[in-house]
Formats: C-alpha cells, structure tokens, sequence
C-alpha cells in the first residue's frame, strides 16, 4: 500500500493551492510580479499598495518643491535639480505598479485615485510614461546649467504632473 491514499494527496492539495494563489504574481510572466492585486488584509485594512502609492507621491511632490525652491533662486544648485529630477524619474517609471485591481475607491478605499485608471489602464500607463520622459529630460539638462532651458523643461514636467491630475485625480478641493 502507498503510504499517501487519494484523500490524503486531496487534502494537501487545498492548502498547495492556497499557497500558490498568494504568490502575488505570475509565474508564466515575470513582468508581472507586484501588478497583481494587493493580498487581502485583514478586514477593515488597506493593503500596502495605498500607504506605497501615497509615499511615491509625496516624495515626487517633494522632489518637484526642491526643483521649483532651487529655480526660484539666484545660483541654482544644478546637482540638486539633477538629482531631484532622477528621483522623480525613478518614481515616476513605479507609477502604474502602485494601481492594482481592487485598490479604487469602488472597492470600499478611500483615495484621491479616479475610476478611470483602471477604466483606461493604457491612458493611464502613457500619462505616467510623460513624467517619466519629462523628468528624464530635466536631469540631462540640469548639468549643463541654463538656468532658462532647465526651468522650461521643470515646467514641461509639471505639465506632464498636471495632465495626469487632471484626468486621473480627484480634485483636492471637493
């Protein structure tokens, strides 16, 4: 006799199973790790995502404050716009993995994020591919020092920023 019976190979199924749906991603794409959406917590909790989208977005917003403090003054720190811009660049590129199904207001959250992220996922995808390619353009071109030419590419960024407000982000004043 084998030492596992069919009701015993049944019963270590179930929590393989399990096991294998909380891996978060998909093993066929690895691409696709951390877009799946969040684990569920524990009632009443937000998943992790939230509080990680949240801080992205404070520290772009604080990144863009220091850009927009060192134009408004008199010698710019050029290093500082570089690296601030790099900062955003990197957040930026992290955007659309920080919107998983199942983390909108729809399903019972509470967040500035509109419905139509994930209605238009791949709109939403270019709008964050612009912050990505205008903060890109900022940190090559705050080396060279034009004071002028860096605060109209800081400008294009915060454009990019707004666009995306605009369509995807519940208005603060409501």
């Amino acid at each position: 006799m084998l030492p596992f019976t069919a009701r015993h190979l049944l019963a270590l199924a179930a929590p393989v199973a399990m096991l294998a749906a909380c891996s978060g991603g998909d093993a066929a794409d690895p691409a696709a790790e951390g877009t799946a959406a969040a684990p569920a917590a524990a009632a009443g909790e937000a998943p992790p995502v939230l509080k990680e989208r949240e801080e992205n977005f404070e520290a772009i917003g604080k990144a863009f404050k220091a850009i927009r403090g060192q134009l408004d003054a008199d010698a710019p720190d050029f290093a500082l716009i570089a690296a601030s811009a790099t900062d955003i660049n990197t957040r930026a590129a992290a955007i659309p993995n920080h919107f998983p199904a199942g983390t909108s207001t729809a399903d019972g959250f509470k967040t500035e994020a509109l419905p139509a992220i994930w209605e238009k996922p791949e709109e939403f995808k270019a709008a964050a591919q612009k912050l990505v390619d205008e903060s890109a353009k900022l940190a090559s071109l705050a080396p060279g020092g034009d004071k002028a030419a860096v605060a109209a590419q800081a400008m294009a960024m915060g454009g990019a920023c707004k666009g995306c407000h605009d369509k995807f982000r519940q208005d603060d004043e409501k």
